[in-house]
């Protein structure tokens, strides 16, 4: 599970290298991120209201992939 206030964290102090997006194993948008030095600075403020859905949405997907896996 990933928390929300190491994210906010990561995207406050290192933002500006996406580090907030790989956290949340965003690898191709963290990339596109980081080339567009956040999309010209607008990426960062954008997630500064996506980041706490973003995480609860990478914490759903590990608590279905775990409930998946016990039921093989």
């Amino acid at each position: 599970m990933k928390s929300k206030l190491v994210a906010y964290i990561l995207w406050f102090f290192l933002g500006f290298i996406s580090l907030h997006r790989f956290y949340l194993g965003k690898v191709g948008s963290g990339l596109f991120y980081l080339v567009t030095f956040q999309l010209f600075g607008i990426g960062w403020v954008i997630d500064a209201f996506m980041l706490g859905g973003m995480v609860d949405n990478y914490n759903n997907e590990h608590r279905i992939n775990q409930l998946e896996r016990g039921h093989r």
